[in-house]
């Protein structure tokens, strides 16, 4: 199974500890996110310690402030790295506003534009934006891999699937409540499904209430695969396919 999505650097535990787990709890690859330029060489560091590992660079939306010419030159240099297999998380955050949204704007047409040039996928995340996040990606992103990061629109789901973007179930898909999204991890095509951790937040409802880690992919995976009815086999290999397609793996 793969992590397409994890923030190593924030978790309790070192790097290196969180790596051998996922490891050992059969995890064989592992995005890691840089949301600024210090999280994102910090990133690239722990990736060229372990051949498990690769980035995804860029600028979260928290991050934003300020956004103009020098940050995208930053996320495009580091782009250029091999172990850099996408751009972002980039998108929009109405929900927090930790940054003006104007800002955050400016950041995400930025970063799908360096998507553009350097030919890698991007990583969305939107909360509580679906309706300009959406505008934004059917206007600026028709050229690109898009991963909706933490799928959280299962109402938008006929629409994802029509625009090919590949949907990323986070440990919020195991809790009894989200009907509407377990609903859209059944029924989602095959080869636009991934799963990830978003370590160290949204643990599966085993571990919920604790710290998330890479390792516990494996238990929000279970639980898709029992709702499409499939076995942990068979979804492996399916997100397996997937992620190596779009992260070059």
């Amino acid at each position: 199974m793969v992590d397409t999505h994890c923030h190593l650097g924030s978790c309790r535990d070192s790097d290196s500890d969180l790596v051998q787990r996922a490891v050992a709890a059969g995890v064989t690859r592992l995005a890691t996110i840089g949301m600024d330029g210090p999280t994102t060489q910090a990133a690239l560091a722990t990736a060229r310690a372990h051949e498990e590992v690769v980035v995804v660079a860029g600028r979260h939306p928290h991050e934003a402030a300020g956004f103009g010419p020098a940050a995208a030159e930053e996320i495009e240099r580091a782009a250029a790295d091999p172990l850099v297999r996408a751009i972002g998380e980039t998108g929009l955050d109405y929900f927090r506003d930790h940054a003006p949204r104007d800002d955050q704007r400016n950041a995400f047409e930025a970063q799908l534009d360096i998507a553009e040039r350097t030919g890698l996928p991007v990583v969305i995340h939107t909360r509580a934006a679906e309706e300009d996040t959406f505008a934004i990606l059917a206007e600026r992103a028709a050229s690109l891999a898009v991963i909706l990061h933490c799928f959280s629109a299962p109402d938008r789901a006929a629409e994802c699937v029509e625009r090919g973007y590949y949907c990323s179930f986070a440990g919020n898909v195991t809790y009894p409540k989200n009907q509407d999204l377990q609903d859209a991890a059944r029924e989602l095509p095959a080869d636009r499904i991934l799963v990830e951790t978003d370590a160290p937040y949204l643990s599966p409802q085993p571990v919920r209430g604790k710290p998330n880690e890479p390792a516990n992919v494996v238990k929000t995976a279970e639980l898709v695969a029992g709702l499409r009815g499939v076995t942990y086999a068979e979804l492996e290999r399916v997100v397996e396919e997937n992620a190596r397609r779009l992260f070059r793996w």
